[in-house]
């Protein structure tokens, strides 16, 4: 017996839709009535007059989860190049808790405030320097003239430091002093033993000042966020039927030589709840199951790898149709990290999705093939974002294990024609009864 499309199972499946969605060809086998599909109205192509499908060759195929109700995108706590978008204010005592750690401080800072700081704790210090050496030549009385170094002969006299003439003088001399230059007409005598404690000082003051910048600059270029500019993710997430499972997907990439060792992939979903006192969380982080090619989170990251996530029982999107997509609002945060193969350092690369970035009904296409010319895989990265378009049930997973919950575990989902683009294939089956006959999937008795 067929149900037909005005049965009470075709209409309780449409009301999961908005108006602008249009139910194609559903298809009844064995008594049963198949989720069907469902396209958005609107399209150029037509099956006949009064039902236009969208063609899975259109232009733009991945644009057809687009329509339907309004949609609402979340405001994004995760940039799509990783940034955070978190903006922080009223902080007590901001300016002291950072210059108390200073180092990190000029880290994260941009490079022209860093090279600011470079370049000024050297011309401060070689000025404050040449500032304490004046005042010791100007006190012992090295700056009179009878003491001044044309006269130092004849008045047999013996200043803290030879040729200081003035303040430019002691600026040179300390200078000299602080990088170990030593030109040789300018040196330290014995007369003054606050000289040779200010000549100590300076000298190891100055080789601080060097190790702390030099560290500075290259803990700046050998960051491991740079290595995070050469990881991609894809840049929609994909949704549709793998191994008779409604999964979530989407695609990370490495394109340096050089590999992450220990790469491991998560997923965060953020989202509003509420909890059963009514507490609103409006940003409730929500860990996502994730796997690879029938191994978990850890990737052997040599090419491109589609990360899967089921949508089971488990999942907070088990009940989450392709309706309430246009509808809901949350945010899905992946992040990848690992060890730099050069460095040893560990890197983190993030990146998000919102609603509107999720394609319903779309599997990314292979990019990954051998080429017999240079004896090598070849990853064709013009074809990391690309997805193609495929039969997929648009009711939630929870239907859809309703559905198939009376018939065990029949889940062979077979694409014909573009007239019938669903249809569910039932296994075959035998029968003793010489009065049954099967015609095209269904069993007919002859009474």
């Amino acid at each position: 017996m067929h149900a037909g499309p005005e049965s009470p199972a075709c209409r309780e499946e449409a009301q999961l839709l908005p108006e602008e969605w249009l139910k194609v060809k559903p298809v009844a086998v064995n008594g049963n009535l198949s989720p069907g599909i469902y396209y958005p109205t609107g399209s150029k192509r037509f099956v006949d007059a009064r039902h236009p499908v969208p063609s899975p060759t259109d232009s733009q195929p991945s644009r057809t989860h687009r329509y339907g109700g309004p949609r609402r995108s979340r405001r994004r706590a995760i940039l799509k190049n990783g940034e955070c978008n978190i903006l922080k204010s009223r902080i007590s005592q901001r300016r002291l808790r950072f210059l108390q750690d200073m180092f990190t401080t000029l880290v994260d800072a941009q490079w022209r405030w860093t090279l600011l700081v470079f370049t000024l704790s050297f011309i401060l210090s070689w000025l404050g320097f040449a500032l304490i050496w004046w005042l010791i030549a100007f006190t012992h009385g090295d700056l009179e003239l009878d003491h001044l170094p044309p006269m130092q002969e004849t008045t047999n006299w013996k200043p803290c430091v030879f040729n200081i003439f003035d303040f430019t003088s002691c600026f040179l001399f300390s200078i000299e002093t602080q990088h170990t230059i030593g030109y040789g007409s300018r040196t330290t005598t014995e007369e003054c033993p606050e000289a040779i404690f200010i000549m100590c000082l300076q000298s190891i003051v100055g080789v601080m000042i060097q190790a702390f910048m030099v560290g500075i600059v290259f803990a700046k270029m050998t960051r491991p966020k740079h290595r995070t500019q050469t990881l991609l993710f894809s840049r929609y997430a994909v949704i549709c039927q793998r191994d008779g499972e409604l999964s979530l997907m989407f695609r990370v990439g490495d394109l340096r030589k050089s590999h992450i060792i220990g790469a491991s992939v998560r997923a965060q979903l953020i989202r509003s709840r509420t909890t059963k006192e009514g507490e609103v969380l409006s940003h409730y982080q929500t860990e996502l199951e994730l796997n690879a090619d029938g191994c978990d989170s850890n990737l052997f990251f040599i090419w491109p790898i589609t990360m899967v996530h089921k949508i089971n029982a488990d999942s907070p999107f088990y009940g989450v149709s392709a309706a309430d997509i246009l509808q809901e609002r949350f945010e899905i945060v992946v992040i990848l990290e690992g060890t730099i193969e050069s460095t040893g350092q560990t890197t983190q690369a993030r990146s998000s999705y919102t609603t509107s970035e999720l394609m319903w009904g779309h599997r990314f296409v292979p990019l990954v093939s051998y080429n017999r010319e240079r004896q090598g895989y070849e990853v064709d990265y013009s074809k990391f974002d690309e997805t193609t378009q495929v039969d997929t049930p648009l009711c939630s997973a929870k239907e859809l294990d309703e559905f198939y919950g009376s018939q065990g575990d029949r889940r062979s989902i077979e694409s014909t024609t573009e007239q019938q683009p669903l249809m569910l294939k039932m296994p075959e089956r035998t029968s003793t009864d010489p009065k049954a006959e099967q015609k095209d999937g269904d069993f007919t008795v002859t009474l």
